[in-house]
């Protein structure tokens, strides 16, 4: 058996050693080159027993040199392990001709009586400069970040930023990727600016490497080393011409000194200083268009979703948990959308559904899955039903509204165990109770009144007050409960009452999420506090409010003009602050206490 078992062990590392010593052929050379620019296509082979080695017929480029080949050979010995690799190098020099795309197609070598293949290579051939006069008729040059000599004026030509939105006239809430690109002739060391300041816009920031890679590309007859140094998803909240405003950038570019020493300047070729250079982006305009005439029920979603829904039983007991999911996908502002309202039976107890997102952004928006999970415990027996959920969206496809719609869901709950009326006996031992008040008693101490027999309780005072008193109550605790159940039936005002209670339990939450540092939490429960306020005061979805609407309805309700351009600033101070620069705990406390002071003073002004 142990025989076997080494046995196995050796063929496995054989294996694993053949594996790692499997011959391959690569092939590379830059992917974008110059008009009469010089380049290298090398192709290398990890092995030096080869023959045959066979180079592609190569079109569009002058072979300068070559096929010159070379071999190294190393060994390491780690821990008394020896490994050796060992590699051949075929290389040519190429003149890049007329611009264009070419293909470099796989290159051949035998190996062991085998014939390997390389990868094939795709390489894009810019035009050369423009000079003043015209084409370069030179040919060539033109390869960017070249390096300037000190005291030479940096152009607006040489280093500058576009600023570019992938669409300019967009629906409300349609997402646009705003994109800020950098194009550089000379040696650009270090650029810094500061995130635009969105007003009217919802932005998410697109993650990009912090390490940025630059390639060629030809803009405006001159071949620049570009890269994209950053990105934003904005969501438009308002309707109009809305602008996206001038970033102001500094660069520090560095340009070569001559130094007098003959001989400093050719070992070393001189030295270099700092510059740096102020770069102002182009401001950018998007015509934001109002959604069509929105039908009732429309959730505010704008793009494209599907929606599944999912439950854990339809068999129940009284008393036991059921949970309700709702799985929104597709791509739009799923930030932005709420837990859709479902009609559960009176019978269910509710509790607030939780979401739970897995989203990633792209330049469409946000993409992926949002979950909201409801959970619900049925109180009484019975057969109910859960009705579908309707979800409307606007379509930015077909530019119409589309209507999703859930399973619909039949309940039967049986009588379960554990109801109220039973819980004294898991604290209780009914053998102990049924002998209470039954056994020997213990002796009455103290002073004890005594009565002469005969004396009745019957017709006194006090018998009387023990029929009064208790019809009295009752008579109240009929006029209270019915001035209730009145109050309860009428749903907008419950809402309206609790609506302060409601945004008060919701801005302690806010300070929580203030207290731990939480940014993106704290400034998504005050912006829930505002908006969930006015709409529980006003009577009015969330779905449904706009900053417009809200100024309409306040103004009815007797509010005053410069109150409601306060709670409207309030709005527009919460969303601007959560991008913006500066210090944070500062702007999140100054967030809380304009969102708590406006409450209050809604409160004391809206006319019920």
């Amino acid at each position: 058996m142990r025989k076997i078992f080494f046995l196995l062990l050796m063929m496995t590392a054989i294996w694993q050693a053949g594996a790692a010593e499997q011959v391959r052929l690569t092939a590379d050379a830059p992917d974008v080159v110059v008009s009469g620019d010089q380049f290298r296509l090398v192709f290398t082979v990890n092995s030096q027993d080869i023959k045959d080695f066979r180079a592609p017929s190569i079109s569009g480029f002058d072979v300068l040199m070559g096929p010159t080949s070379s071999r190294q050979s190393s060994i390491q010995i780690i821990n008394g392990k020896r490994t050796s690799n060992s590699s051949t190098t075929f290389t040519y020099i190429l003149m890049a001709g007329k611009e264009g795309t070419y293909t470099v197609p796989a290159a051949s070598v035998e190996v062991d009586g085998k014939k390997i293949f390389s990868n094939s290579l795709q390489i894009k051939v810019l035009p050369p400069d423009k000079t003043s006069g015209g084409a370069n008729d030179g040919g060539g040059s033109a390869s960017s970040s070249r390096s300037q000599m000190a005291g030479s004026r940096i152009t607006n030509e040489d280093l500058f930023i576009t600023a570019t939105a992938s669409k300019t006239k967009v629906h409300e809430q349609e997402a646009i990727l705003l994109t800020y690109k950098v194009y550089t002739l000379v040696n650009l060391r270090q650029l810094l600016g500061k995130m635009p300041d969105l007003k009217g816009f919802h932005t998410q920031e697109v993650e990009l490497p912090q390490q940025k890679t630059f390639s060629l590309e030809h803009y405006k007859g001159r071949n620049y080393n570009t890269t994209v140094w950053s990105q934003y998803v904005l969501f438009p909240q308002q309707t109009g011409k809305l602008e996206i405003p001038s970033i102001t950038f500094e660069g520090v570019v560095a340009q070569q000194t001559v130094s007098d020493n003959p001989f400093d300047a050719f070992f070393n070729g001189g030295g270099y200083v700092e510059v740096k250079k102020k770069i102002y982006t182009p401001r950018v305009t998007i015509d934001v268009q109002p959604l069509p005439t929105k039908p009732a029920g429309f959730s505010g979603a704008v793009g494209e979703f599907n929606l599944a829904s999912s439950i854990n039983t339809t068999d129940a007991k009284t008393n036991d948990a059921i949970t309700l999911k709702l799985a929104l996908s597709g791509t739009g502002n799923m930030k932005l959308i709420s837990a859709p309202d479902i009609k559960f039976p009176q019978d269910f107890e509710v509790y607030d559904p939780k979401a739970t997102d897995n989203l990633k952004l792209t330049g469409a928006g946000l993409s992926g899955t949002k979950t909201f999970e409801y959970l619900v415990i049925p109180r009484h027996a019975g057969e109910f039903k859960i009705p579908a959920v309707e979800f409307i969206y606007f379509d930015l496809k077909s530019n119409s509204y589309k209507t999703l719609k859930s399973e619909e869901y039949t309940i039967k709950v049986a009588k379960g165990e554990g109801n109220s009326d039973q819980v004294i006996a898991d604290f209780t031992n009914k053998e102990s109770v049924k002998m209470l008040a039954k056994d020997i008693r213990f002796i009455k101490l103290g002073d004890t009144s005594i009565k002469p027999k005969g004396t009745f309780f019957f017709g006194t005072a006090a018998y009387w007050l023990w029929y009064l008193v208790p019809f009295i109550l009752f008579v109240a605790f009929v006029i209270i409960y019915r001035k209730q159940a009145r109050e309860n039936a009428n749903v907008a005002k419950m809402k309206t009452k609790k609506a302060n209670k409601v945004a008060a339990r919701r801005m302690k939450l806010a300070g929580k999420l203030l207290a731990d540092g939480k940014k993106n939490e704290f400034y998504d429960e005050v912006l829930k506090a505002l908006w969930g306020y006015i709409s529980d005061k006003l009577n009015i979805p969330v779905s449904q409010l706009s900053k417009d609407s809200i100024e309409t309805r306040l103004s009815d309700r007797g509010v005053s003009e410069e109150l409601v351009k306060e709670f409207i600033g309030t709005l527009n101070e919460c969303e601007f602050a959560r991008y913006a620069p500066g210090d944070e705990s500062e702007a999140m406390d100054k967030v809380y206490n304009a969102a708590v002071e406006i409450i209050s003073k809604m409160e004391n002004s809206i006319k019920h």
